[in-house]
C-alpha cells in the first residue's frame, strides 16, 4: 500500500476514534443541547489537529524502526 494512502488511513482511524470518544463524553455530560454547536466545534477542530500530530509521530517513529531494521 501507498504510504500516502496508509497514513491517510491511519489518520481517519485516530479522528473517528478520538472523535467518536469525545462526542461519547460531551452527549453524556448533561450540558444543554440547545447550544452545542458552541462545544462540538472546538471538539473536532482538536481531534483534527491531534490526528495530524498523532499521525506524524507514529510515522516518524515506523520510519525510524525501518532504518534500523536495514542497517541490522
Amino acid at each position: 500500500m501507498n504510504p500516502k494512502q496508509l497514513g491517510a488511513i491511519r489518520r481517519a482511524v485516530i479522528y473517528a476514534v478520538v472523535g467518536y470518544g469525545g462526542l461519547a463524553v460531551i452527549n453524556n455530560s448533561g450540558l444543554a443541547p440547545d447550544r452545542m454547536w458552541t462545544i462540538y466545534l472546538p471538539l473536532f477542530v482538536g481531534v483534527y489537529f491531534f490526528a495530524r500530530w498523532a499521525d506524524s509521530k507514529i510515522a516518524a517513529f515506523n520510519q525510524q524502526r525501518q532504518e534500523k531494521e536495514s542497517e541490522s
